[in-house]
């Protein structure tokens, strides 16, 4: 009888068990790994946006903006007596508010000052707050986030959008979990 070369079925079973364990391993710690680097991300758009709003107060009179396209926006269009050639406050990707990295995006403005500044744009507020929550509880995201014009950024556990309080659009943080 000539002798057969190759595996036998006993052999092939344990191989695909063995590839089947690391599988079962490995897959939890990458989903953990990407909600994690969504996350980071949220975290760090935010951090751009309440830069960016701070930077645009200074040149706004002292005002931040309720259109968060005027800061994806060169030149003076939005800011009386602007440089045209200035450059811009904020990727034009942020200002968008498209769902990103595994979260949707909103951006709620303040109220307007009573009476308007010449100096600033039409569009000017006394607060802002920029949100996030995850596209899909989970898996994209497990924290909802905020940032407002106070500068605090903070998190909700359960995914949802840290709530505001009143008119001022601050962060109560007796319902928001204030980020370090």
């Amino acid at each position: 009888m000539k002798k057969q070369k190759g595996f036998t079925l006993i052999e092939l079973l344990i191989v695909v068990a063995i590839i089947g364990i690391i599988a079962a391993i490995a897959i939890p710690s990458l989903l953990r790994a990407r909600v994690s680097a969504n996350e980071s991300a949220t975290i760090g758009d935010i951090r751009t946006v309440i830069s960016a709003q701070a930077a645009y107060q200074s040149a706004n009179a002292g005002w931040y903006d309720g259109e968060i396209s005027c800061l994806a926006t060169a030149g003076g269009s939005c800011i009386p007596n602007y440089p045209t050639n200035a450059p811009t406050f904020l990727d034009s990707n942020i200002a968008a508010q498209i769902p990103k990295s595994g979260y949707n995006r909103s951006f709620e403005p303040g109220l307007q000052p009573n009476p308007l500044s010449p100096l600033a744009s039409g569009t000017q507020v006394s607060s802002y707050a920029y949100l996030a929550s995850p596209v899909n509880q989970g898996q994209t995201g497990v924290r909802g986030f905020g940032g407002d014009s106070s500068g605090v950024l903070c998190f909700t556990a359960d995914g949802t959008i840290p709530p505001t309080v009143s008119a001022a659009l601050d962060f109560s943080t007796n319902v928001c979990n204030v980020l370090q």
